[in-house]
């Protein structure tokens, strides 16, 4: 994730203290994270030094790709072919594939016929990527379009926004961390740590849990509630009250907030209401964004609604929607991943009896 992903603006929407390893107390300790949601390169950064601190890369074959898996029943082994050409026995084979390292690229006619610059937020150039002077149609407004459009849009003549489905986003509210604060955490990371792990998610645990329901309350303490947590901003959010993935009733109030701060923080009207989701909030992981929605109001943003009317084609020189042809100089896919199952079906894995996992899972994973 954090090797790959190395667009404009990508960090991490879990806090920093966080979103680090708790099993070396002497590594938690001794690794300083500088922001509240830390950013790619220092995420990398704190990776490589883990690497190194435990010597961990002499077990890590590198530049290789697993290519073929398969189980022989009568010696109850697993083969493994890598793209060197090694082959590797074992009894156990752990796939520790990730989720979203499999990125996803749209099936729109004529994409390869593009002549200007193409990019995927999940395969992003080391080198990086000067907009300068150029116009950028970015597809996508899921977590990478959201983190990377603000940043593009300082950098570039002009951006053009392809939207099939808006995203429900919640401020970061970043900033550096607080040398005070991380001393009291360090001082008792054993608690805070264990305090995350009695939470539903996993991260939080010094955030209040509010144990009501969104009904229960009055609509003025409802209000109150929601604009407090917005300040606290990220995932907390969805903490507001203990029903908002429960209750439609609740979630439809959550809901109804967030598309109330789009409408305050875009100025027209149109586009806050193609920004602004109309499903359950929640049901799709939530966004943590800077700016994100203030940046439609800016000169050299617009936005494309193709929820309707999907993308017809791309040309040498433009992204064709019901029959407008919108020149660009370069197109960023921000369309994530084949998730979930992404990673394994690109590997040609087989079990007992001959049967592949694609096979197996042709109708979804069972």
């Amino acid at each position: 994730t954090w090797y790959w992903n190395r667009y404009p603006g990508a960090r991490c929407d879990t806090p920093s203290m966080e979103y680090s390893y708790g099993w070396h107390e002497a590594l938690q300790q001794e690794w300083e994270w500088s922001e509240k949601y830390a950013t790619q390169p220092e995420i990398l950064a704190y990776l490589d030094h883990v690497a190194d601190r435990f010597d961990l890369r002499r077990d890590i074959t590198f530049g290789t790709r697993v290519e073929a898996c398969s189980f022989d029943e009568a010696t109850e082994r697993w083969t493994v072919r890598s793209s060197d050409g090694a082959e590797r026995i074992a009894r156990f084979v752990v796939m520790a594939t990730g989720c979203l390292s499999s990125a996803n690229l749209p099936t729109i006619p004529g994409r390869d016929d593009f002549g200007g610059r193409t990019f995927h937020t999940g395969r992003w150039p080391h080198e990086g990527v000067d907009f300068t002077g150029r116009r950028v149609a970015v597809i996508g407004t899921g977590s990478s379009g959201v983190q990377s459009i603000p940043l593009i849009a300082e950098q570039a003549d002009q951006v053009i926004v392809f939207q099939r489905t808006p995203s429900y986003a919640v401020p970061a509210h970043n900033e550096p961390l607080d040398p005070e604060q991380v001393e009291a955490i360090k001082a008792d990371y054993v608690e805070w740590r264990k305090q995350a792990r009695d939470t539903s998610t996993g991260f939080g645990g010094h955030i209040a849990r509010l144990d009501r329901s969104a009904m229960d309350v009055s609509e003025a303490e409802r209000r109150a509630t929601y604009d407090a947590r917005w300040e606290i901003g990220g995932l907390f959010f969805l903490g507001s009250f203990n029903d908002l993935l429960l209750n439609p009733e609740s979630n439809a109030t959550a809901a109804s907030y967030v598309r109330e701060r789009i409408a305050e923080m875009v100025d027209d009207p149109e586009t806050a209401a193609m920004l602004s989701p109309d499903t359950t909030i929640g049901c799709k992981r939530l966004v943590v964004d800077t700016d994100y929605f203030r940046t439609f109001n800016r000169s050299n943003v617009s936005l494309v609604d193709v929820s309707a009317t999907l993308i017809e084609q791309i040309t040498e020189t433009a992204v064709v929607v019901d029959g407008l042809h919108h020149h660009v100089d370069d197109i960023v896919f921000a369309t994530g991943f084949d998730a979930m199952t992404g990673s394994l079906d690109r590997i040609d894995i087989t079990g007992r009896g001959g049967r592949t996992l694609r096979d197996a899972w042709s109708a979804g994973p069972t």
